[in-house]
């Protein structure tokens, strides 16, 4: 497994390199629209031919691009983009959980809108809790749930230690909790406390960048 992710980084990579270059960039940004011959490639970005084949042998040397000869001037070819040739562009790496854990100091807002942002992105079970939970959901909390639209889990806040298991993922979404947790914890989020604050425009910020984050690493967390 683990040389099977240094072969994928290792393509990623090379396919970074080769995208470094702004005239390759270009090349395939115009071939993810349709298929294009080495002298419309030429005359789109206004290089000479030499040039041209040496940036689609660049290209086709890392499997993003290849060529065909045109079924009506043999002596002509075009240039396609390969299926996989954006595929590992973005970062790649999976993890797995069974259930994802969102943790914060009083599991008042910030986890408790996590778990809930994080069951409209995936599958895998979420929960909250916190390291020293208070007595209520915030109302500033709530409020923030019922402007977005969003169905708060009914949960009161609970203490971290009352719903963690050895098979959670753990998300720390305040500093304090990640501070006091350690090496517990699997990812940080270091989210500004809108309970501290106290205004709709706090809670909203940080509504907003939960489900900004939410939305990207629910595509590559998977079940176990």
């Amino acid at each position: 497994m683990n040389t099977e992710r240094i072969d994928q980084v290792e393509v990623r990579a090379a396919k970074h390199a080769a995208l470094s270059d702004p005239s390759r960039l270009r090349i395939v940004d115009r071939l993810t629209l349709g298929d294009l011959s080495p002298t419309e490639i030429g005359m789109a970005l206004g290089l000479p031919s030499n040039l041209v084949t040496h940036h689609l042998n660049v290209l086709e040397s890392v499997g993003m691009v290849s060529r065909s000869r045109s079924e009506a001037d043999r002596r002509r070819s075009y240039v396609h983009l390969s299926d996989n040739a954006l595929r590992g562009l973005t970062p790649g790496r999976v993890e797995r959980a069974d259930r994802v854990v969102f943790v914060c100091t009083a599991n008042s807002a910030r986890s408790q809108l996590a778990a809930a942002l994080w069951s409209t992105r995936s599958s895998i079970p979420a929960t909250s809790g916190g390291t020293h939970p208070t007595g209520r959901i915030d109302p500033g909390a709530v409020a923030a749930a019922d402007r977005h639209t969003l169905a708060l889990h009914d949960e009161a806040p609970r203490a971290l230690t009352s719903v963690l298991t050895d098979s959670d993922f753990v998300v720390t979404v305040c500093d304090s909790a990640h501070e006091e947790l350690g090496a517990i914890g699997h990812l940080h989020w270091s989210i500004p406390d809108p309970v501290r604050i106290g205004t709709d425009d706090a809670f909203d910020t940080a509504y907003d960048e939960l489900e900004r984050r939410i939305a990207e690493l629910a595509p590559r967390l998977a079940a176990s």
